[in-house]
């Protein structure tokens, strides 16, 4: 009985060790909420901005982020009808370059996906649509062209999703009449479970994994609803239609781009072209979900969101060229300040501040979180590249990394 026992706690310390040890480096850093968690971080700026370490040009064409493992930086980026990985040092040299998938070439045609690294392995869509496994040597090990195969149209935009991994799993949208969600086995790419369809455009959300009450849990969007699918098994545990609760604003352009907020059993989703963002209440076991508040001041265009104790900091949207900074709360809804700072953009935080890449000029802002006003601290320009600044910053062990179309500008703020 003794040594059962203690076979019992050994697999229980190695599985609890494989757990806290396993590399995901996500979309959005850690749950994809926009949270790096960096301390010892500067609180203020010279006037030039931070210390430029370096930069580097040529990368392609991309709106994609950086993805940053223990041992490299990945970026996507577009060279002539092709989509191709790029991997560097942390002194900015190539270490090797891959061809992963056919470009999206319609209309803005840099790269969307930002990569998602596991356990030494990368995982990312192509611009039309074919999802793609590579080792951390640039190598492709499966590749599967999830969009055909499932009978999927990339929308107008292309497709932008960064995969999920979960669990020996990697989960991605391809829409369609087959399924609205597919989970694949991360080392040969054979399908582990397909959700039901539900004849549905997919969209250009970046999908979120919620843990509620041990349950674990997909929420996403598709071209109508807002969806609750189990992780485990592929059952869709619940469907909201969120067009029907903007049916009385008459909104036509369906691009829901944000990834949800989750904390404490409630889901917050927000869009821009002046959709209503909603909160949404899990029951217990996360079979259901129910309207807790709504909102109309609150929609961030395509520049993300995050919750800081008690509040949401984001954009509103008021054209698809402008929009203010906003902070609401959590619990209920209110707004608390929104304010005009040149443009909208994307927003993440590190070390209790905001950082906000404003996306028509490239004014990269410092921001201390507060919900009496917009306190900015410091700002800065970044004037290389071309395009609309659309990439997500990044921060990883005291560097911010700022994207915009062939370039990547890494400065030191710790």
């Amino acid at each position: 009985m003794k040594i059962y026992f203690r076979i019992i706690a050994v697999l229980f310390f190695v599985s609890c060790f494989s757990l806290s040890h396993a590399q995901l480096y996500d979309w959005r850093g850690p749950d994809r909420g926009g949270i790096y968690n960096e301390t010892g971080l500067l609180k203020t700026w010279p006037e030039s901005g931070p210390e430029l370490l370096w930069e580097l040009d040529s990368l392609g064409e991309g709106y994609s982020s950086v993805t940053i493992s223990d041992d490299a930086i990945y970026v996507t980026g577009r060279k002539d009808s092709f989509d191709v990985i790029t991997a560097l040092t942390f002194d900015g040299e190539i270490i090797w370059e891959t061809v992963y998938g056919k470009a999206w070439t319609r209309n803005f045609e840099g790269t969307r996906s930002t990569p998602t690294y596991y356990n030494g392995d990368i995982f990312l869509i192509s611009g039309i649509g074919e999802l793609v496994c590579l080792n951390s040597s640039g190598e492709i090990k499966w590749k599967r062209d999830h969009y055909q195969t499932y009978g999927g149209e990339p929308l107008r935009f292309g497709v932008s999703e960064s995969p999920l991994v979960y669990d020996n799993k990697v989960i991605a949208s391809p829409g369609g009449d087959k399924a609205s969600l597919v989970a694949y086995n991360i080392e040969n790419g054979d399908v582990i479970w397909e959700a039901a369809p539900l004849n549905e455009a997919p969209q250009y959300v970046n999908p979120k994994l919620v843990v509620h009450n041990g349950r674990s849990l997909i929420v996403t969007l598709t071209d109508t609803y807002i969806i609750g699918v189990d992780a485990v098994d592929g059952t869709i545990l619940w469907k909201f239609n969120y067009n029907e609760l903007n049916a009385v604003e008459g909104r036509a352009r369906n691009n829901h781009t944000n990834t949800p907020l989750y904390n404490d059993g409630k889901v917050f989703i927000a869009n821009g072209y002046k959709y209503v963002a909603v909160m949404l209440e899990l029951s217990e076991d996360g079979s259901a979900a129910e309207v807790v508040w709504e909102s109309r001041d609150i929609g961030p265009h395509h520049g993300g969101m995050l919750l800081l104790g008690d509040y949401i900091y984001a954009t509103s949207y008021e054209s698809n060229s402008m929009g203010n900074w906003v902070c609401v709360n959590w619990n209920t809804g209110e707004t608390m300040w929104s304010e005009r700072w040149i443009n909208k953009g994307s927003i993440i935080s590190a070390d209790s501040m905001l950082y906000i890449f404003e996306e028509k000029t490239g004014n990269v802002g410092l921001v201390n979180p507060t919900p009496e006003k917009f306190d900015l601290v410091s700002s800065f320009q970044m004037t290389k590249g071309e395009g609309p600044f659309w990439a997500h910053p990044v921060i990883r062990d005291g560097r911010l990394y700022l994207r915009h179309g062939e370039v990547l500008m890494v400065h030191s703020i710790k």
